[in-house]
């Protein structure tokens, strides 16, 4: 899709693919109101088969995947046994193959994990990036822009995924990812398939548009709004990659004591920035209080098409909205929708000064 009108190529983490097509802001709003065609070809991409290959990942992952239906498709984490995240993927299931897709910077050491956990399990892993890629069709008219292109007779609903016309995957949206429909298919196809979608009236839209409106519904990516501290509770991905209720998988005491006896020491918000300024905050760098202390990482940052500059950022649980804050030097502060009372609290509510009593008596 570099080869399209008007496409400036983003530099990394979003190499090999278009910043923009020329007007990122109608390409945001096109994501909301219709359908934006976003490239999502470097990303990576893992293919997993053999008879065990559920129940051997379901070992190993947040999520519930020994029950994963044929055509079912779901969010899911692999962590460190302290609990801190070190994958982040989307999985799917059909026709005897589960799809991983995630960071291609991980891909290495996360093909080098997979492999070395096999034991005596049926399964065999293998590296799926040269020969297939992803696409990403996005906005309220997506589902429709599938069908029109001919691709799917009817486009999967949600945690669902079907085959393509002519061979690759679609797969309905997934957490927070309302609206969008994933497209999987031949690497050798991509420009014949973007051209159908595209005719079909889907707009093509960058990574600065999906980034902005990304960071609007709060959706967090690995190793841009994240580092290596980070645990699910800090995350929306508790909700949308965790399955609270099922068997032991490696970092599973970690999320289970935060949610519940304790709390998350960070959480995820959105920064408004103070747009007089001629820059933005460089992801990974800290934020300040208006004391000068450190509390917090800022994570993607955008041009919002309606919001102006923005920016996720994980910071301490305590920091209130609209509390004033410096992003890297840049004024900011949190939207009012993540106010820190609304922080869940421990699912256990017992008062632990009640126990000092207990022991007394």
């Amino acid at each position: 899709m570099l080869g399209l009108p008007g496409a400036v190529a983003a530099d990394r983490p979003d190499a090999g693919v278009a910043w923009h097509y020329g007007d990122p802001m109608r390409e945001q709003r096109a994501a909301e109101e219709r359908a934006a065609l976003v490239d999502l070809s470097h990303r990576g991409l893992v293919r997993i088969t053999g008879p065990d290959r559920l129940r051997w990942l379901h070992t190993l992952a947040s999520q519930e995947l020994g029950e994963l239906p044929d055509g079912g498709t779901t969010q899911a984490l692999l962590l460190s046994p302290q609990g801190h995240v070190l994958h982040h993927l989307g999985v799917t299931d059909l026709d005897g193959t589960t799809w991983l897709d995630t960071e291609a910077a991980t891909v290495p050491a996360l093909l080098d994990h997979l492999q070395r956990m096999v034991f005596w399990s049926d399964v065999q892993v293998h590296p799926a990036g040269a020969e297939w890629a992803q696409l990403r069709v996005v906005g309220p008219e997506a589902a429709s822009v599938a069908v029109a292109a001919g691709l799917v007779e009817q486009a999967p609903a949600t945690g669902t995924a079907v085959a393509l016309a002519g061979g690759g995957t679609a797969r309905g949206p997934v957490g927070r990812e309302a609206g969008a429909v994933d497209l999987l298919v031949p690497r050798a196809e991509l420009g014949a398939v973007a051209t159908r979608l595209l005719s079909a009236g889907a707009r093509a839209a960058g990574s600065w548009a999906w980034s902005a409106v990304r960071a609007a519904a709060r959706i967090p990516r690995w190793g841009v709004d994240t580092d290596d501290r980070t645990i699910p509770n800090e995350l929306s991905w508790l909700d949308d990659a965790v399955h609270l209720h099922k068997g032991c998988y490696p970092g599973q005491e970690t999320v289970a004591r935060v949610l519940n006896v304790g709390r998350p020491p960070r959480r995820l918000v959105l920064l408004h920035l103070d747009g007089s300024v001629d820059r933005l905050p460089e992801t990974g760098s800290t934020v300040l209080s208006a004391e000068g202390r450190p509390v917090g990482r800022v994570g993607t940052v955008a041009q919002h098409h309606e919001l102006g500059p923005v920016a996720l950022a994980l910071v301490k649980r305590g920091v209130a909205a609209g509390a004033p804050l410096l992003a890297d030097g840049v004024d900011a502060a949190v939207d009012p929708d993540d106010d820190a009372a609304e922080v869940a609290t421990p699912l256990s509510a017992v008062d632990r000064r009640q126990w000092a009593d207990l022991r007394r008596r």
